[in-house]
């Protein structure tokens, strides 16, 4: 059933109608020239007008009113909720649904953990929910404001609306409780299904704590606390048993230091474990509790905490090597090491995956390494240990660093000192890079979608100037992407993103179009790359190799499975002066087109057979005490270096003339910490005389201790850390030498969360000595964070760590929150309900007994804006008020216009009796003989003057006129006699008859008349 009514969206403007008193005044006396019934109808169009025009101007809208109602179930599905509890939520939607869903009313179900999902959109049928929920959801944490918060949003506006909560009430992320009133003011109701649940034997370990930094030997404790929920009855203690192991890790190593058995009584406990610090370095620390019986721990995330500390020694530094060339800087490790540097060296393949991996390591350098064999989530924890962490970055130049190995566009170049592309116009080489990719039918799926991210990858590697272009070949080729500059990135991408899948196989057509294409990149270095995964049709590729290779071409190809034809790919990328790739799994994809992505950055490298002696710019720490000239090398990497003050240039080399583009050695500032780039090698290919110098130890030592995190005097300061909630907090205690508090310090301080997220952290002293700061620790992980006591004192490294979420900590239904938000009153409706059940009964059923499709809450409303055509109508009425004042209208035309469309016509009547009408026609004689009379006399006189003009007298006019009338008024009916010969021109004028004169003289009258000026 529907309600309509009019609303005014500005109803003060209808005070505007009080002025129609005023106007119908000022139209009575302004209109009396228009008659009565004009002025009448006129006023009355002005007055429409204007009260139209008020109407429009107080903006009217047409309201409708419906008694549908839109319901939607938000159902938690967080981890808190045990399984089978789970299961039972679905049931009861499908029920509640299947029994009261009414026609015209609308069902939908919102499913929600961390985050929410429209799980089934409001619809008006009854769409049960399958048994396994199939929305993504991370369901380590319960966001209820959230799921709110999308409901309101997923509502229809022209239903009433209702939300069912079907939760256990324990947030950990929002404010479900302000959300509600949000919505409640907005005219939701609001029921809830508190889902009952109770663990009852728990543990639960809260945290593990370590002391931040200790010196070498120094014994120190792990403190442990524990907490069993078990509550003891009459024939339970509620004691549990079972077993704490602490593991600790360095690096990529694990041991395990402690196991004990324990047995836990109700409430928390505390214990101690003793460690002595050894090797210097950052630890990780584990605590796990393992219970003797399953059934004794209900939920077992919430089993473990870590840990971290600091023992303080020499800095150690994180090498890492090219996979491909290992051994390459040997001596380079030896010469460090003697400078009392600990240095570990790592392959590129199996190097750090996480922060923590990277916390005992004061500095890393990158010696040669590929950019393809990192991942971009490596590359970022290598930036942020910098920039956040205060660590020391170190790049060495090669064939596979800097622009020439890739890295070109990676946050990595944003680190460092200079730009991996050269800007410098005069100098920039270009290369040209094709793709020639396989789009076949046996492509579709996982392996076209890598080979477009290995497409979009190579392309990243790119500089702006190097040129790109992309063929796909099915049965056909065709050009995906022309021969383009790579700074065009965004609209290449699109392009490549949009690549399908085909037919058949037909290689040779793609390879043909790729090689026309590569012709007209005008570049000194022109390189294609293959991919098939199946066997081609055709032949001549053999002679196409070499016909490119002829044309400086070269050739690399890529077999993919092992249907491809990788005997013709292998014979191909051979005679093409290329590299033959087979791969079995396509994630490989995006490193091998980096890879290749290279071959066209090699003008990057600066080379030199005579070589050339790097000068010292300067003086800097990294150089000092060196002689003035050193060694000369045999090539660097060309990059540009930045245009920032932070930057320092150590060493230049003389070639290239221009300074931008030749430097040897710089660094700067990151952050944190320090990043330094040194674009030749370490002594294995350019920088060969450096081996045998003197100084070749002192400046790699003094080059990599310049990057390391800074060091001061360590201060009498302790910094502790723990979590309380959602926050995390990070506590200074300051002590001078005297062991008094440092007051009134500045303390600065970031952290870093486990999604890689800097953290600014400002603190505020609370007490004597002490300085607190907070931020928001929500995530599970770890968070590492670094505090700067102030000036002159190192800073200060400590870790927290959320090892579970807040989710596994609740153990009971939060049914205050749960029966307040049901107890908020919708405006116009009525407050929700708390649909429980009694614990001796099945709970399904009494459930069901509530109808969450009842109707008790403000009708919806749905409003049309009408003032729009209100206004139209005005300015048409309008122009009818301007046309009745202006124009005055007649009606005479209607008679014959009525009498013409009923075909026929209507005749006058005779207004006058024969005897009337003859008594006037003597009247007419009578005065038409004094007329003649008089003209005949004014004749006479005329005569006596032969030479004048006869002219007849101003009374002749008016004989005419009576003449006109009188013929005028003849009836029409009176037969027309035919007229007599007229007989004037035979007979003389004295013989003429009365009326013969009559009409002469008449002529001559009017004939004169037309013959005035």
């Amino acid at each position: 059933m529907l309600d309509y009514r009019l609303t005014f969206q500005s109803p003060s403007c209808l005070l505007l109608l009080l002025l129609i008193s005023a106007l119908w005044w000022w139209s009575y006396r302004r209109l009396a020239s228009l008659g009565p019934w004009r002025r009448w109808f006129a006023m009355g169009l002005r007055t429409l007008v204007f009260l139209l025009l008020v109407l429009a101007l107080a903006e009217i809208q047409w309201v409708r009113a419906t008694n549908r109602l839109t319901v939607l179930y938000l159902l938690d599905q967080s981890l808190s909720i045990p399984q089978d509890r789970r299961e039972i939520m679905i049931d009861y939607v499908n029920e509640a649904v299947d029994r009261h869903l009414k026609e015209g009313d609308r069902a939908g179900v919102i499913v929600f953990g961390r985050d929410a999902a429209i799980e089934i959109p409001p619809v008006d049928q009854k769409v049960p929910i399958p048994g396994r929920i199939e929305s993504s959801l991370d369901p380590e944490n319960t966001n209820l404001a959230g799921a709110i918060r999308l409901a309101q949003a997923t509502f229809p506006e022209d239903a009433a609306k209702r939300i069912v909560v079907v939760s256990d009430g324990n947030e950990n992320l929002g404010d479900a409780l302000a959300q509600a009133q949000y919505v409640s003011t907005a005219g939701v109701g609001i029921d809830v299904v508190p889902i009952d649940y109770d663990h009852p034997a728990e543990v639960i370990v809260e945290r593990l704590t370590a002391p931040n930094n200790i010196r070498p030997g120094q014994p120190f404790d792990l403190k442990v606390v524990v907490e069993n929920t078990s509550t003891p009855t009459v024939t339970r203690s509620g004691r549990i048993s079972g077993r704490l192991v602490v593991s600790r890790r360095m690096g990529n190593q694990s041991v395990e230091v402690s196991n004990e058995r324990v047995t836990l009584p109700p409430g928390k406990q505390r214990y101690s474990i003793r460690q002595q610090g050894t090797t210097p370095g950052s630890y990780g620390f584990e605590v796990r509790f393992i219970p003797d019986r399953v059934e004794d721990d209900a939920v077992a995330q919430n089993n473990r905490a870590t840990a971290m500390t600091h023992i303080r020694g020499k800095g150690r530094v994180l090498l890492v090597e090219d996979h491909d060339h290992r051994g390459e800087f040997d001596l380079l490790v030896e010469q460090l090491r003697r400078q009392e540097l600990e240095v570990d060296v790592q392959s590129s393949r199996q190097t750090f995956a996480e922060l923590d991996d990277l916390q005992p390591y004061d500095t890393v350098v990158l010696a040669n390494v590929p950019r393809e064999q990192f991942t971009d989530r490596q590359i970022d924890i290598l930036v942020h240990n910098t920039r956040q962490l205060g660590a020391g970055l170190v790049m060495l130049g090669g064939p596979n660093s800097f622009g020439a190995g890739g890295w070109t566009n990676t946050t990595l170049e944003e680190a460092m000192p200079v730009d991996f592309q050269i800007k410098n116009l005069k100098v920039v080489p270009s290369g040209a890079l094709m793709l020639v990719i396989d789009r076949s039918g046996s492509m579709m799926g996982d392996k076209l979608e890598m080979c477009k991210a290995a497409a979009i990858a190579s392309l990243k590697t790119l500089g702006p100037e190097d040129c790109v272009g992309v063929v796909v070949f099915d049965s056909n080729a065709e050009v995906v992407v022309p021969i383009t500059r790579a700074k065009n990135a965004p609209a290449i991408i699109r392009r490549i993103r949009n690549i399908g899948s085909g037919g058949g196989t037909s290689m040779y057509p793609g390879m043909s179009l790729g090689r026309e294409e590569l012709k007209k990149a005008d570049t000194s270095v022109k390189h294609m790359v293959v991919l098939s995964d199946g066997q081609t049709e055709g032949s001549g590729f053999g002679e196409l190799a070499r016909k490119m290779r002829g044309e400086q071409m070269t050739i690399s190809a890529v077999a993919v499975g092992e249907g491809a034809n990788s005997q013709l790919l292998s014979q191909i990328a051979t005679i093409g002066r290329g590299k033959f790739h087979f791969v079995k799994n396509p994630k490989v994809l995006p490193r091998i087109f980096m890879q290749e992505a290279r071959r066209i950055a090699r003008p990057l490298i600066y080379r030199s057979r005579a070589g050339v002696r790097p000068l010292i710019r300067g003086s800097h720490d990294m150089t000092r005490g060196l002689e003035d000239a050193l060694p000369p090398i045999h090539g660097y990497v060309m990059t540009t270096v930045k245009e920032n003050p932070l930057v320092e240039v150590a060493l230049l080399s003389p070639l290239p003339p221009d300074q931008r583009n030749s430097t040897i050695l710089a660094g700067w500032s990151y952050g944190l910490g320090h990043a330094v780039a040194m674009t030749t090698d370490a002594g294995a290919r350019w920088a060969t005389n450096w081996p045998g110098w003197e100084g070749y130890g002192k400046l790699f030592g003094q080059v990599v201790r310049w990057s390391m995190r800074p060091t001061g005097g360590s201060g009498k300061f302790l910094v502790t850390t723990h979590v309380d909630g959602e926050q995390g907090e990070v506590i200074l205690n300051a002590l001078d030498k005297n062991d008094e508090f440092l007051n009134f310090l500045s303390p600065a301080g970031n952290a870093l969360g486990p999604e890689l997220e800097p953290i600014d952290l400002r603190f505020t002293q609370d007490a004597p000595g002490r300085y607190i700061a907070r931020f928001p620790a929500g995530n599970v992980g770890s968070y590492f964070v670094v505090v700067s006591p102030g000036v002159g004192y190192a800073p200060i490294r400590t870790h927290l760590n959320v090892p579970y979420s807040r989710e596994f900590r609740d153990r009971t239904t939060n049914k205050p929150l749960l029966e307040e938000m049901a107890a908020m009153v919708p405006e116009g409706g009525k407050a929700g309900v708390v649909v429980e059940a009694e614990p001796d009964r099945a709970e399904l059923p009494q459930w069901l007994a509530v109808n969450t499709f009842r109707h008790d809450l403000r009708k919806a409303t749905s409003n049309q804006e009408a003032w729009h055509i209100l206004a139209l109508m005005a300015g048409c009425l309008f122009f009818f008020d301007v046309l009745v004042r202006r124009v005055q209208v007649h009606f005479a035309w209607v008679r014959p216009a009525l009498a013409r469309v009923g075909g026929f016509v209507i005749r006058r009547k005779a207004e006058f009796t024969p005897d009337e009408m003859l008594d006037r026609l003597k009247n007419r004689k009578v005065q038409l003989d004094e007329l003649l009379q008089q003209a005949r006399d004014a004749a006479v006189d005329e005569s006596a003057r032969p030479a004048a003009r006869f002219e007849a007298p101003a009374a002749s006019s008016g004989a005419s006129d009576a003449l006109d009338e009188l013929a005028r008024e003849r009836p029409s009916r009176q037969p027309k006699k035919p007229p007599a010969p007229s007989m004037a021109s035979d007979r003389p004028a004295e013989q003429e008859t009365y009326t013969e004169r009559l009409l002469r003289a008449k002529k001559k009258v009017w004939d004169d008349r037309g013959k005035k000026p």
